[in-house]
């Protein structure tokens, strides 16, 4: 019976380390509220399912329905693929949990985020990477070129802010938004990609296409820069005229209704 005990108590504490305890919030908070915390945690599954997550650190927010400027931010212990519209932390504009939560929050996450969230209205959704593609071309003089249909829909749309360290001096807002101005897209020099959207879709739609743009620009130079083959004059700027529009109804209308059907089918757990 000793040796059955100890491999119970053994599988026990597996079964603890494996899952994690999250209060159900769906009775606490409203219904648009809670609509917001369901798409935002069907934003990070997905980030996971694509691969771009970077174990638990980089960030996705969505503000909160509301005159307070709240916004919701991942639990910092979590993987992406863990993430629930339950387990968010709703943060006021100090960074402090609104809520009692049994999570902490990413300083560095905070900064950036509410940054763009307290001086843009627009700014409802704000996502944030770390991937190899997005690094590499942050690591170029030339940022983003027009080297693909992907690349020149979301261009024009993109702004650059200098590599001054791990973003946890506040101070560092002001400068992130003044780079930003009115664009929705930013790459952080040296560091990674970040896009704002009135939507989760929208950003998250907005984030696709800047991902798929750098993961094609480094797949172009590994050919050597003799050997590419860059469009006629004119061409970059139609596309992005051209893609102003389908980003926003196409991500509000068409692509994030049918990535939601997507998260659900991978996991519906998502959105508890």
């Amino acid at each position: 019976m000793g040796r059955i005990d100890t491999m119970a108590r053994s599988m026990a504490e597996a079964h603890a380390l494996a899952t994690v305890e999250i209060p159900p919030m769906q009775d606490k908070v409203s219904p648009e509220e809670w609509k917001v915390r369901v798409d935002l945690a069907a934003a990070y599954r997905l980030v996971a399912y694509f691969g771009w997550d970077d174990l638990i650190f980089t960030h996705l927010s969505a503000r909160v329905p509301g005159p307070e400027h709240h916004f919701l931010l991942n639990p910092y212990q979590l993987m992406f693929e863990e993430v629930t519209a339950s387990s968010l932390v709703k943060v006021d504009m100090n960074g402090a949990p609104v809520e009692p939560t049994p999570f902490i929050t990413n300083a560095a996450g905070f900064t950036i985020h509410s940054a763009l969230h307290m001086a843009r209205e627009d700014a409802q959704a704000v996502m944030h990477l770390h991937t190899p593609n997005g690094q590499a071309v942050a690591a170029h003089a030339e940022g983003l070129l027009p080297l693909t249909q992907t690349a020149m829909v979301i261009r024009s749309e993109i702004a650059y802010h200098d590599y001054e360290g791990i973003a946890v001096d506040l101070s560092e807002r002001e400068r992130i938004i003044a780079d930003l101005g009115d664009k929705s897209a930013m790459i952080f020099r040296n560091h990674g990609t970040l896009t704002v959207g009135e939507t989760v879709g929208e950003a998250f739609l907005k984030l696709y296409f800047l991902e798929r743009a750098c993961e094609a620009q480094v797949l172009a130079l590994s050919a050597g820069e003799a050997n590419l083959n860059n469009p006629p004059q004119g061409s970059p700027e139609v596309a992005a005229e051209q893609g102003k529009a389908s980003l926003k109804v196409g991500a509000n209308l068409l692509a994030w209704p049918a990535l939601l059907r997507k998260a659900y089918r991978l996991d519906p757990g998502f959105a508890t």
